[in-house]
């Protein structure tokens, strides 16, 4: 019957008025009822959330280097974020604003495109997050092993990892706030060293050296590095219900964040390739650490290694946030059962959502990074090119929605922006290897397949859902005049 209802919300929605698409939002729920007043996040933490979504600093990067040399290395952080992490941001800022609720880009697909594209844009950008966040203990696990050399292989590097990720889950676990906060420390304390190392540079810098190219050029390892340390803008936007006043907060939020990955990641690039003379091959992950034994000295060398562990608690804890409240957002919308909205009774936080999370991280943490970088970036490039073609058809769909922040550009322009964002996503799955295409196709197979069999439970009755079409037979029945400002029905 609740699916029955909620068929006949979406068909009824249509004949609402065009003004009430200002407002309305889907009810956040704590899986029973309301939840209560809790402090909202702020922009300073909400800023360091950002940054560790995208970057976490230069950490893994290296490999730019590797695969093209400093020149194409260079140019790749510089003209990159242009065509792609600013439409990215740009996008991310008006739709977040314009519709600040938990799950973010399945919101605005389900809002555009309806609930299937909604359910399906979850699947591919929660599997995407949830490959990337398993490469952070990983990469913790890389790093420690320079120092402790027996934990890198084998059962040790199974306890590490493993240990690694319950402790950070349990972290998450607390608080988005405390999250957020502790994440303004790890920035200091991960990014302090390559400052430190710029300034014990500056004296031995080769300025040459930056026009050098790779004879051997890894396009593949170039393109996958360079999206993998500038993407998922987008992810914050998941917990925007939790953000205080989101309107004006996540503009403002994205553009610092924006200044502040540029020059994590363009600063040692500079020194470390102008005062290094060492073969490219010596890029590999991790490399930075070294550069700066090279550079200042030992001291140096072990301050950037725990600044690469820190780092990598500071994204693993974004990243897990973003998943988390997704998984809460998409239950708000009936696309997963009313188990997935459950928040902690302490903490306030969606506690099905982070051990769900977890769990899939952990599982894939244990496959090469090359593997887990490969595997993200296609999953994310299918769940963006659904989210730029949500973004146009809302602006074609719904002129009147109200955008406290709006991308100040007509139509051509518009669709320009997103042309560019969108051929190089295309590019980048094409270098992906077969066995990435068997296993993106297996996981949307997935995704088609949840999704089915969610409403089959819904027809069904066999799970409990916090169906959006319930509420709308509830305010019929009782003749609620079309002024709710906290709900929208699940396909307007």
């Amino acid at each position: 019957m609740a699916h029955e209802i909620q068929l006949h919300a979406s068909r009824t929605s249509a004949a609402m008025a065009e003004p009430l698409h200002e407002s309305i939002l889907p009810i956040q729920s704590n899986g029973e009822k309301p939840h209560k007043e809790k402090s909202k996040l702020a922009l300073l933490p909400l800023v360091f959330l950002i940054y560790f979504e995208v970057s976490g600093g230069p950490y893994g990067s290296e490999q730019t280097v590797q695969a093209g040399g400093p020149l194409l290395a260079i140019l790749g952080f510089v003209l990159f974020p242009f065509v792609w992490s600013i439409p990215e941001a740009l996008i991310t800022a008006e739709l977040a604003t314009a519709l600040p609720g938990n799950g973010g880009f399945v919101l605005w697909t389900d809002r555009a495109f309806g609930p299937f594209p909604g359910s399906l844009m979850g699947s591919w950008k929660f599997l995407s997050g949830a490959i990337n966040s398993a490469a952070y203990p990983a990469l913790c696990a890389d790093y420690i092993a320079r120092a402790i050399p027996s934990i890198s292989s084998g059962a040790p590097r199974v306890v590490t990892v493993t240990a690694t990720t319950i402790l950070l889950s349990f972290l998450n676990y607390t608080g988005l706030s405390v999250v957020g906060y502790t994440a303004m420390v790890l920035c200091a304390a991960s990014l302090s060293p390559f400052f430190l190392m710029a300034a014990a540079g500056l004296p031995k810098l080769h300025p040459r050296r930056w026009g050098a190219i790779a004879s051997d050029r890894d396009w593949r390892l170039f393109f996958n590095t360079l999206f993998w340390n500038l993407n998922f803008w987008d992810n914050a936007s998941t917990l925007a219900g939790e953000v205080d006043r989101p309107q004006r907060t996540f503009p403002r939020a994205l553009l610092a964040a924006g200044l502040l990955t540029s020059a994590a990641y363009l600063v040692p690039l500079l020194i470390g390739t102008a005062v290094l003379d060492v073969p490219y091959s010596s890029w590999d992950s991790g490399f930075y650490a070294d550069a700066a034994g090279m550079i200042a000295g030992h001291w140096l060398k072990y301050w950037i290694e725990v600044g690469a562990v820190l780092s990598a608690i500071g994204l693993y804890e974004a990243q897990l946030s973003s998943a988390a409240f997704q998984l809460l957002g998409m239950a708000d919308l009936g696309f997963l059962p009313k188990l997935f909205a459950l928040r902690s009774k302490w903490f306030d936080t969606p506690w099905v959502g982070i051990v769900t999370s977890s769990l899939i991280s952990l599982g894939i943490s244990f496959l090469t990074l090359d593997d887990i970088i490969s595997s993200a970036n296609f999953l994310y490039s299918l769940g963006m090119l659904l989210e730029i073609a949500s973004f146009l058809q809302l602006r074609r769909k719904e002129p009147r929605l109200k955008r406290p922040f709006r991308v100040p550009l007509r139509k051509p322009w518009l669709i320009f922006m997103c042309a560019l964002p969108s051929a190089f996503l295309i590019y980048v799955m094409t270098l992906a290897s077969w066995r990435v295409f068997a296993v993106s196709g297996g996981l949307t197979v997935f995704g088609c397949g949840l999704y089915f069999s969610m409403e089959l439970c819904k027809k069904k009755g066999c799970l409990m859902f916090g169906t959006l079409g319930e509420k709308v037979g509830e305010m019929e029945e009782e003749e609620v005049k079309p002024s709710f400002p906290n709900f929208r029905p699940a396909s307007l």
